[in-house]
């Protein structure tokens, strides 16, 4: 029964791959670059990519929004205050995204010239880490209230980011958060990754992050993850075993 469950898990990600691999082909003959957002609910990352729509409309950049929930609209109607064309995405209980709905929105949608796309995958650490979605660059978000030992207990995700951002840093002093561990961490699962500062509350990091997308969409190279999108695996348990060093 473990055996077929296994074959069943390995073809809908290997299904998966294929799809990612074209949607990726395709957007880039496009001239659209994909960026896949990940964290677990509650991490800020729909106010800071709020604030980095804002960012990228007021200096006139051609970039839309598509962010995936469980349920309502709430978080499309929040971007949608940065000026970006942004859609809705409901996953009617799926807990992550898959590239065959990320092309199934994006046709017919996408507005016509738009270089950047910025995907707000379901919060959630596990199961979206093992989905390629077709995107340049995955960026993992945590928030300093989650702890400094989240890289650890979700390996998979924090090892295969291209970035990873540590957000409400203007929270790290109430929250006592250990910012020397939690960076010892990053690198013990993804070693040589950036780790990037930010307080969407403040503005800390906003352009930042702006400035990193840019480069990526612009053809700089990426940091290469060590748990980069696999073909055929997949971690349902927070601490998969043998993927911390």
């Amino acid at each position: 029964m473990c055996d077929s469950v296994d074959e069943v898990t390995q073809a809908v990600l290997a299904k998966n791959d294929g799809l990612a691999a074209g949607l990726r082909e395709e957007l880039a003959r496009r001239g659209v670059s994909v960026v896949n957002l990940l964290s677990s609910p509650g991490s800020g990352k729909t106010e800071l990519l709020g604030r980095v729509l804002a960012r990228a409309v007021e200096r006139g950049l051609p970039v839309a929004a598509l962010t995936a929930d469980l349920a309502t609209e709430n978080d499309a109607d929040r971007l949608a205050r940065s000026g970006a064309p942004v859609k809705q995405l409901l996953t009617d209980g799926l807990c992550h995204l898959e590239a065959r709905q990320l092309r199934g929105h994006v046709e017919g949608w996408l507005p016509e010239g738009t270089s950047l796309l910025f995907v707000e995958n379901v919060g959630n650490l596990v199961c979206p880490a093992s989905y390629d979605l077709g995107e340049s660059l995955r960026i993992v978000l945590m928030a300093v209230t989650e702890g400094e030992d989240k890289p650890l207990k979700y390996p998979t995700a924090f090892g295969s980011a291209h970035l990873v951002v540590l957000t409400k840093t203007d929270l790290t002093g109430p929250a006592g958060f250990d910012e020397a561990a939690f960076d010892a961490h990053v690198q013990r699962v993804n070693p040589g990754v950036e780790v990037l500062r930010s307080c969407a509350r403040t503005g800390v990091g906003v352009d930042a992050l702006l400035e990193r997308v840019l480069a990526v969409r612009d053809g700089s190279p990426v940091h290469r993850p060590p748990l980069a999108p696999r073909p055929h695996s997949h971690a349902h348990e927070d601490a998969e075993a043998g993927l911390v060093p």
